[in-house]
């Protein structure tokens, strides 16, 4: 079993920073890659960056990309979503996941594990 828990949502103003955490435990050491999914209101779960738990490769989503970044903090088995220039767009509650094996970073039905979710609201 893997543990994740979010921490890091809130209210931000638009153009803002955010980072999101996800602390991982458990049998950390079986998850191969990480990811951040969300989802507003009365829309589906979308990815939204994915890494490889060794850290050598990140994936993101084309509406994210060059905003938000993934990253992973070895020492305290924790993924940090940052993100920056923040839009309206971007509220949504963001979910953390791990999946076991290789695969397509991008399809939520490969993760294994799934956080609580943390709220993200970006204010115009």
């Amino acid at each position: 079993q893997v543990q994740l828990v979010e921490s890091g949502g809130g209210l931000v103003q638009a153009g803002g920073s955010l980072r999101l955490s996800c602390a991982a435990s458990g049998r950390t050491f079986s998850a191969f890659a990480m990811g951040w999914f969300r989802q507003a209101p009365g829309k589906e779960r979308e990815f939204v960056a994915g890494m490889t738990w060794s850290g050598d490769t990140t994936y993101y989503g084309d509406s994210v990309k060059g905003r938000f970044t993934i990253s992973k903090d070895n020492a305290k088995n924790t993924v940090h979503l940052q993100m920056n220039s923040l839009k309206p767009e971007d509220t949504a509650v963001y979910y953390c996941a791990a999946r076991l094996r290789a695969g397509s970073p991008w399809r939520m039905q490969e993760y294994n594990y799934w956080g609580q979710g943390t709220q993200v609201t970006v204010s115009s």
